[in-house]
């Protein structure tokens, strides 16, 4: 058997890259496995992205998959996470993991079984090392809670991992896993992956069950929040969602629809804005959003230089069916501390005064939604818009607030580009495309019309080809 040339070598590949490299005896499972437990050891104490670390069944699991494919000899084909390290939000529940979601009500509470997405990465042959740090109850644009701390991103110690996938995307990011699982449903899969320099893919609601994600998502949470997976590259969300999706009979959004197939022929036409008047974007964020739309005319690709009205509507709707829902039932178990959780804390501190939502109030916000969401259909098509992720690159730790152009941009607004595909239904992918001037990395976020992730992600392969891979972040202190 020829090694990779070193663990270094071994930790730089993508899960695509180190499936194929175990697949042809170049290295193995044992020799991933234990280099990313090498890589958690020597960072985590700065980096906080662990909850826990399964060394010891993960070390198993990885010799158990040597020895089997010694034994086969070629005789079968291997699976397509065969042998690759991969880790999960500690909101995804995991057999014996704490599944606590940060909060001291959840305190020590270890789930009973995998979910669904779990058991399929499992079947694909994949490794779980552990679970990883998040937003307490999933609030925040940073991973923090009183449990398990603050994560540090891999690039900058003092700067947020974003949230509420931060300890994820860290992860990821400082070569500790390969891939993994977060949820989103308002950004949390897409800015920890801006924020720290790799892929994350919102998928469509339904297309990835979230059956065993906590808090549930059920009642207007399954028309916002999702499920997906987020990665080294975009070939890695491509090979994730090809394990990932499929119809699920506890996830009231489920639909048995074939991934690379949607329902419209796609479109080379590419609506893209670098900024929103009412929360403007830094300049390096929007020198990477035109970048990427460069990157996609040198390819073929037809630019619509426009924003859409309809998003600024559905960004109101997404308040009431995230932000006041949220806080209506995370007030039943929280009590009047929930109104402190980040993203509730800064929805009555930057839009005003908010009423407790009536059931009158709930329902308008649906039928907003519902209606906003064909709108955009009509209009999109097989088309994608590309816009930013964030108005700002990665912030310092409890940072609510910024100067960008000599306006003032609050931490809710600031992350609003991402709040429209959540309340739309429509798939998202961020890759990694600029950096900001002190060598923080930005991604830029693609966005299409519902059941269209394929198209998304080509998209998203074409800004990644025409702007080049993504950088590593440098060497973490331990």
């Amino acid at each position: 058997m020829r090694e990779c040339a070193g663990v270094n070598d071994l930790l730089a590949l993508d899960a695509t890259s180190l499936a194929a490299a175990i697949a042809r005896g170049e290295t193995t499972a044992t020799a991933a496995v234990t280099a990313c437990l090498d890589r958690i050891a020597a960072v985590d104490g700065a980096l906080h992205a662990f909850v826990d670390v399964h060394a010891e069944s993960a070390l198993r699991e990885a010799r158990a998959v040597d020895t089997s494919r010694a034994s086969v000899a070629g005789a079968r084909s291997p699976r397509p996470l065969e042998g690759v390290p991969v880790t999960v939000k500690s909101a995804i529940e995991v057999a014996g993991l704490r599944c606590e979601t940060g909060s001291a009500v959840r305190r020590g509470l270890v789930a009973a079984q995998d979910a669904v997405v779990v058991a399929r990465l499992r079947r694909a042959g994949a490794i779980v090392l552990g679970t990883t740090n998040v937003a307490e109850m999933l609030m925040g644009y940073e991973s923090a809670n009183p449990l398990h701390g603050t994560t540090a991103n891999p690039w900058r110690l003092d700067r947020t991992a974003g949230g509420s996938s931060g300890g994820e995307s860290a992860a990821i990011a400082a070569g500790c896993s390969f891939a993994g699982l977060g949820s989103d449903g308002g950004g949390s899969v897409r800015v920890p992956a801006a924020f720290t320099g790799i892929c994350g893919h919102k998928p469509t609601p339904g297309l990835v069950p979230s059956t065993g994600h906590q808090p549930a998502c059920l009642g207007p949470f399954s028309l916002v929040g999702v499920i997906g997976p987020m990665a080294r590259s975009v070939a890695d969300l491509r090979l994730l969602l090809d394990v990932l999706a499929g119809f699920d009979g506890g996830d009231p959004a489920s639909a048995p629809v074939p991934w690379r197939s949607g329902p419209f022929p796609p479109s080379r036409t590419v609506w893209w804005f670098d900024s929103h008047p009412d929360h403007p974007a830094t300049p390096e964020t929007r020198a990477a959003v035109v970048a990427a739309v460069a990157a996609l005319e040198g390819q073929g690709y037809t630019l619509r230089a426009e924003r859409p009205a309809l998003l600024d509507a559905a960004r109101a709707a997404w308040d009431v069916l995230f932000g006041d829902a949220g806080e209506l039932l995370l007030g039943a178990l929280l009590g009047p501390s929930a109104r402190g959780l980040p993203i509730l804390d800064a929805l009555h501190r930057e839009r005003g005064p908010r009423p407790p939502l009536t059931a009158f109030g709930l329902a308008e916000a649906w039928a907003s939604r519902d209606t906003l969401r064909a709108r955009y259909t009509d209009a999109l098509g097989g088309g994608v818009i590309v816009c930013p992720v964030t108005s700002v690159p990665a912030f310092a730790h409890g940072a609510r607030q910024w100067s960008i152009d000599g306006r003032a941009v609050g931490y809710l607004d600031a992350m609003a580009y991402t709040q429209w595909a959540n309340l739309l239904g429509a798939p998202a992918v961020v890759v990694p495309v600029g950096q900001s001037a002190d060598g923080l990395p930005i991604g830029v976020q693609v966005m299409g019309t519902p059941w269209m992730d394929a198209h998304v992600l080509d998209v998203a392969a074409a800004i990644e080809r025409g702007c080049g891979p993504a950088r590593r972040p440098p060497a973490v202190p331990s």
